[in-house]
């Protein structure tokens, strides 16, 4: 637990050492910092491993999302306002957790900047993305993957690749492999960086 803290403390630092928390911009592509997975991995597990069980999420994946997203700086910001450890957008991800627990409106900044709020809100967010709206896919590897897609550019986007019809869509989905998979989103996505932010989050999930 010492050791967890150390680090924590050690990555709360580095975020906050080069300019004040109001203005900081870091883009989800480029993150402060540069720690490994594994170590972003123990200065959150507390977080994660509880976010984990409560939502029935993998915690390597949550994880990995982290590492991706913000490197595991809970200040970081977009400049799209996606906020925190897992990048948030309040009127976006956060909207939809918060209507599918009956709650209206969206969180607030500072709510976002509580790293065990934000995560709580991004594992609620991959929980909604997997049993409502990519649920039915069959394969759990190709599930991942399209969770994934999902969470960067959202599940429309997606299965709009596949089918202007969900059902259709996920049809579609079931009838692939997991590496067919990644090879439609490479040729068929339209966001040009979903192919690349599937493959750096199958990368950290790897070496978590």
């Amino acid at each position: 637990m010492k050791k967890r803290s150390l680090i924590v403390c050690a990555l709360l630092l580095a975020g906050c050492a080069s300019e004040p928390p109001a203005t900081k911009v870091t883009q989800r592509d480029t993150p402060l910092i540069q720690a490994p997975p594994t170590q972003i991995q123990q200065a959150w597990s507390l977080f994660t491993e509880t976010a984990s069980r409560q939502y029935g999420v993998d915690e390597k994946l949550i994880n990995a999302i982290i590492n991706v997203e913000s490197g595991g700086d809970p200040l970081a910001v977009s400049k799209s306002n996606a906020i925190g450890l897992m990048q948030i957008k309040a009127s976006t991800a956060g909207r939809e957790v918060y209507r599918s627990i009956g709650r209206s409106g969206q969180p607030s900044n500072k709510e976002l900047r509580d790293p065990a709020r934000n995560i709580d809100i991004g594992t609620a967010y991959i929980r909604i993305l997997q049993e409502k709206q990519l649920a039915g896919i069959r394969d759990p590897r190709t599930l991942q993957y399209a969770t994934i897609v999902a969470y960067a550019n959202g599940a429309g986007a997606l299965l709009r690749t596949f089918s202007s019809n969900r059902d259709r869509a996920i049809a579609q989905i079931n009838t692939m492999t997991p590496e067919d998979f990644i090879q439609h989103v490479n040729k068929k996505h339209p966001a040009a960086q979903a192919p690349r932010y599937l493959w750096k989050v199958t990368t950290a999930y790897r070496t978590i």
